[in-house]
């Protein structure tokens, strides 16, 4: 039986090989494995998961390969080993099976000797560097930016939940937590939330937060001043490593190349990163696919637009922050209006409140629409319920007339919910007038067709998808 020890998985080069017939034989069959891979996977995908391979022995049927980290092992466990070693049998039918394991050479990433793990002591609470971080390394955090001060409702419950699950949390299941949204919508309030939640409760841990932009100037910085050792130190060995707006760096090819292996050396050790993006990272354009696919291999999270309930909420909580006395109307006109995103809204609100205490004048509907006529203008949504019908069924490919028949097949049903539920999310319409627009309609019916669709966001990221396209198409 051939035994080959540390062959290279891409070249002819061999470590200790005793014997060079064998070798020769075990390697002509891995190219051959590797040209038929190459074609089946890709170039991005062989060059991520199928080139880092060395073959150590074939021995009893079964060819030992091993790879530089376990991220890596349990990836190419789940979805190369077999197809490996089909293609192997084909070469050589006495291969049953593919064995992968770490090897023992890899390069550390622990710190360099003379570069010192950092523990600064915890700040008072006030914006500042993270702990573990040399100074400078990380961004400030925004105290208002908390748990505390996150108001949850339906289209950020599920995100809001696996920040909780991280910040509590020495490990988690789930490596990275990926979150993503529109603009506003409370991904950076959330990042935010979990570096002072992991602050104050468990100060020894080691935490980095910052852009994706500042991450790739420091790259950049590192370059130039011959310091990149450092930089891959103090990056590789904290506990907690947080990228906001990672969207920044697509097209950027050596700064997505040391965020990948600084990736591939965080998960490896069991560390926890935690990204946010405007798109889920199969949208991302310009990131390179094996990238991509470490993205994707944790807990993707994303944020929804606001409900008018959220929006609500929101503005009751801050008011409540800020200590103001502000009219229930007044809010409930501000929730309706200012749909766009959560910064815009309590913008809106704190230059209402900031109106009123100049000048002294009360607050009310009619000094608010003058205050933030500029913010009201660029919001006026004008959206119709009879736009909404048009263009969900362009969009589901159906007749509207059949919005307001009384046909009840799935093919037609489901798309009358669709832009019922859109009626009620951006129009100010009440449940019943909405029915009418729907062949008369009850009021129940709508309400039922507004939980549906929610139920079927919160199961279907395809369904929650086309309605998020919906909603932009309207809006814009």
């Amino acid at each position: 039986m051939i035994d080959a020890t540390s062959f290279d998985a891409t070249s002819s080069e061999t470590e200790d090989s005793p014997q060079d017939a064998d070798k020769d034989v075990v390697l002509a069959q891995w190219n051959t494995v590797n040209a038929q891979l190459r074609d089946e996977i890709g170039e991005a995908a062989f060059q991520s998961w199928i080139k880092p391979m060395k073959i150590r022995t074939v021995a009893d049927g079964v060819v030992h390969v091993t790879v530089p980290t376990r991220f890596m092992r349990d990836w190419v466990i789940a979805h190369y080993a077999e197809r490996i070693a089909t293609l192997w049998q084909s070469e050589a039918p006495e291969v049953a099976s593919i064995e992968v394991s770490v090897r023992s050479d890899r390069v550390p990433t622990q710190p360099r000797e003379g570069i010192r793990r950092q523990t600064p002591p915890v700040g008072d609470g006030q914006t500042g560097d993270m702990p573990g971080a040399r100074p400078g390394l990380s961004a400030a955090l925004d105290p208002r930016f908390v748990f505390e001060n996150f108001v949850v409702g339906k289209p950020n419950e599920f995100a809001y939940a696996a920040a909780r699950r991280v910040a509590e949390a020495d490990r988690v299941p789930f490596n990275p937590l990926f979150l993503y949204g529109g603009v506003g919508l409370g991904k950076t309030h959330l990042m935010h939330a979990i570096a002072w939640h992991i602050r104050q409760t468990t100060p020894e841990r080691t935490v980095i937060y910052l852009s994706a932009e500042k991450f790739m100037h420091r790259f950049v910085q590192a370059i130039r001043e011959s310091t990149t050792m450092d930089f891959k130190s103090q990056f590789r060995s904290v506990d907690v490593l947080m990228i906001d707006d990672v969207q920044f760096i697509a097209g950027k090819e050596s700064t997505q190349e040391e965020f990948f292996h600084t990736f591939n050396a965080l998960v490896d050790q069991g560390r926890q990163i935690v990204i946010s993006a405007d798109k889920s990272p199969s949208d991302l354009v310009g990131m390179e696919e094996r990238l991509i696919s470490r993205l994707n291999c944790g807990l993707v999270a994303d944020i929804h637009a606001t409900t008018y309930e959220l929006r609500l909420g929101i503005l009751q909580s801050k008011a409540a922050q800020i200590r103001a006395d502000v009219p229930p109307k007044v809010m409930e006109f501000l929730a309706h209006k200012i749909t766009s995103n959560v910064r815009e809204l309590e913008g809106g609100l704190n230059r209402v409140v900031a109106h009123a205490q100049l000048i002294g004048r009360d607050i009310t509907i009619e000094a608010t629409q003058e205050v933030l006529h500029d913010l009201l203008r660029a919001n006026d949504r004008r959206v119709t319920i009879e736009e909404i019908q048009k263009q969900v069924a362009n969009h589901f490919n159906i007749r509207i007339s059949d919005m307001h028949s009384a046909r009840r097949a799935r093919s037609v049903a489901r798309p009358r919910q669709v832009a019922m539920y859109l009626a009620k999310q951006l129009t100010a319409r009440s449940l019943p007038e909405i029915g009418r627009k729907f062949g008369g309609r009850d009021h129940t019916t709508v309400m039922h067709a507004v939980r549906k669709v929610e139920e079927l966001k919160s199961m279907d990221p395809g369904f929650a998808e086309d309605i998020e396209l919906l909603r932009r198409m309207l809006e814009g």
